[in-house]
């Protein structure tokens, strides 16, 4: 996945000043395969200070011009949840290449229409998930097959967020516990067991209106199930579990992979498995930059953005429905 032949690095530029873009930008910017050319904001003051500090070559004081610059050949897009899918298709339909920050959109159709315009345009569009990067997360679906037949996924991932006016409190910007901190859990549920084909999804509502803490379940054809539990009004905590005929891995640290660790557990034995710590998002964008130049395909695709949508989708439906259980359209 990370073959580093040599070619012309990628001139990238971001899309919003966002805090997650302090993960991004040190490997934009040491990456062989990557040139950090431009950044965004709708102050210009703001964008000027901010690729100071960052050592960016150019800013711009509105996402429009930024999109202009014909030397820019991908963007990161790091905006508030709601923005993802209209700036993801401004930005193709410029000409980039583009990186979107997870979710992708909470409306199948939406992402849909994202993808279709990518096609149209002849550029790639990438949900980022930087823990699908992870050697630890390459290295849990091994084991899991090792453990086969699984038949439980429980996954948590949650925090307390402090500040009033955090975006992902905010309805308007597509806040809320399920699409900023659940998506990785449904991630992670797809990813070891397949498609789901039914849901359910219990929600409390908080800020102005989102899901400040989200249980849900997925059934999968199989019989594999699945459930998780996240939340902006949570403890911090972020682990995974797998259940198998075969025994059992745990992980404590599957989203960020700080310190990779995978506890292995079977009748025989239980051990730990420790991995080489590496930046997730550095190996992110280096497989999208190579996917640009035509060199390697990308790491996550149309289906794996369409899937997560789509799950998304139905939990809400179904939380909405005072937790009903609820199909998953396949299409």
């Amino acid at each position: 996945m990370r073959l580093m032949a040599s070619i012309e690095p990628v001139r990238w530029g971001i899309l919003s000043t966002a805090n997650i873009n302090r993960l991004v930008i040190p490997g934009l910017q040491t990456s062989p395969v990557t040139e950090l050319l431009a950044v965004a904001s709708r102050d210009e003051s703001r964008a000027q200070q901010y690729a100071e500090q960052w050592r960016i070559p150019r800013a711009y004081g509105s996402y429009e011009a930024l999109l202009a610059d014909p030397d820019v050949e991908a963007v990161y897009i790091p905006l508030p949840n709601a923005m993802h899918v209209e700036w993801s298709i401004r930005a193709l339909e410029a000409g980039k290449h583009v990186l979107c920050e997870k979710p992708l959109g909470r409306d199948p159709a939406e992402v849909e229409r994202a993808f279709e315009i990518a096609g149209a345009n002849e550029k790639l569009l990438m949900e980022a998930f930087m823990w699908r990067f992870h050697p630890q997360t390459l290295h849990l679906q091994l084991l899991v097959e090792t453990l086969s037949p699984i038949s439980l996924i429980d996954a948590k991932f949650g925090f307390t967020a402090q500040n009033d006016g955090d975006v992902r409190l905010s309805r308007e910007l597509g806040g809320g516990a399920l699409m900023d901190v659940g998506c990785y859990c449904i991630s992670a549920a797809r990813l070891l067991a397949g498609e789901p084909e039914r849901v359910v999804g219990r929600q409390k509502i908080g800020g102005d209106g989102v899901d400040v803490h989200f249980n849900g379940e997925l059934f999968f054809a199989n019989g594999v199930q699945a459930t998780f539990e996240c939340g902006l009004d949570m403890k911090e905590i972020d682990e995974l579990r797998v259940d198998g005929e075969g025994g059992s891995v745990y992980l404590d640290d599957p989203w960020h992979g700080r310190e990779p660790v995978i506890v292995l557990m079977t009748p025989l034995e239980t051990r730990e498995i420790r991995e080489s710590g590496i930046d997730a998002y550095q190996a992110e964008v280096e497989n999208f930059s190579r996917a640009a130049r035509g060199l390697e395909l990308p790491f996550l695709g149309r289906e794996d953005a369409l899937g997560q949508a789509r799950t998304i989708d139905a939990l809400y439906r179904s939380a909405e429905a005072g937790g009903q259980e609820v199909q998953i359209a396949s299409s």
